[in-house]
């Protein structure tokens, strides 16, 4: 994944607040906070320029509310600031590899999924096709990881290694530490586009929606509108799914 890059200016110089709809219209540009490290999701490309399915998805996002696919100003942003973003007003919303949970529904406001992520698996192995094929297997799994309950239960005879990053699990599988390694499928698809010699199982055994976070408040309601609008109709339209798989995702 490509870290820490200088994005070009914006054509947009004005300092990003977040806005309802009326005030984002008056404006002309609708700020964004996305991932500029996760590929396929936003990452920079060997040109320097901001892509991936989340990019497309932002861009599509200011054609339904402005008319225009270049009204918006990408704000890269780290995991840990995505949801600060929105709360402190920085952006108008958040399209970021941010999962629906219960404690960040609480805070802010979520749109309808578009798109559903969650755990898989990546191997070099060939002999490794399907999940069943890792019941005796060593898995690498980040530690802490959320999806830790779910591999125990469904190959309670796999061995489980821990480690601290998907560098250190990259460097567990080259080394024949583990056989696979188990992580979100939105990394991982990232993963097999960058090193060819591995490969995704067919299974996803866990299901976490993404979708794009915004503000909450009375307020927000017409921009809440709107933005679910829009991702519904790309579902009725296939537009998420073609977006998805044009950009390696299962």
């Amino acid at each position: 994944m490509v870290m820490g890059v200088q994005m070009t200016a914006s054509p947009f110089m004005l300092s990003a607040h977040g806005a309802d709809l009326d005030t984002i219209r008056d404006r002309g540009y609708l700020v964004v906070a996305v991932k500029d490290n996760w590929r396929p999701l936003g990452y920079v490309d060997d040109a320097g320029e901001l892509v991936g399915y989340e990019i497309d998805i932002a861009r599509q996002l200011a054609l339904e509310l402005l008319g225009d696919t270049e009204a918006v100003q990408l704000q890269p942003v780290a995991n840990q600031d995505r949801i600060p973003a929105v709360l402190n007003d920085e952006v108008d919303v958040a399209i970021a590899g941010v999962s629906v949970t219960p404690m960040r529904q609480r805070i802010v406001q979520f749109s309808l999924p578009y798109y559903l992520d969650g755990t898989g698996f990546v191997t070099r192995l060939p002999r490794l096709r399907q999940l069943s094929d890792l019941s005796q297997g060593a898995i690498a799994l980040l530690q802490g990881s959320a999806a830790i309950p779910a591999v125990q239960y469904l190959l309670p005879t796999a061995g489980l290694l821990g480690v601290p990053s998907y560098q250190r699990a990259l460097g567990a599988l080259e080394a024949g530490q583990a056989d696979a390694f188990a992580g979100d499928i939105s990394v991982l698809a990232g993963w097999v586009q960058v090193h060819p010699d591995y490969h995704l199982l067919p299974e996803v055994i866990t299901v976490e929606p993404l979708a794009v976070v915004m503000p909450k408040g009375t307020q927000y309601d017409s921009l809440r509108r709107g933005v679910n609008a829009a991702v519904a109709d790309w579902h009725d339209t296939g537009w998420l799914e073609e977006r998805a798989t044009a950009w390696g995702l299962p």
